[in-house]
């Protein structure tokens, strides 16, 4: 099993649009009008790159949510 991808979706300020990028690229995968359509995206990317995890933040920046697919290496313990 590979290493896993992660995603981000986040409000982007300047260009008033939410953008869904891999961690540690500099351009985003795609850029959406509607928070939905991003966290639509992002969940379909994380649905084909097994194991992924997508990231979702509320427009002022900050944690909202974490979505994972496929089997976890990282697991919680307890």
């Amino acid at each position: 099993m590979g290493k896993r991808q992660n995603y981000d979706v986040s409000y982007d300020n300047d260009s008033k649009d939410w953008p869904v990028k891999q961690e540690g690229a500099k351009r985003a995968i795609g850029r959406f009008g509607t928070k939905a359509e991003a966290v639509k995206k992002a969940s379909e990317i994380g649905r084909n790159q097994k194991p992924a995890q997508v990231r979702i933040h509320k427009k002022d920046g900050t944690f909202q949510e974490e979505r994972t697919y496929g089997n976890d290496p990282y697991p919680p313990k307890g």
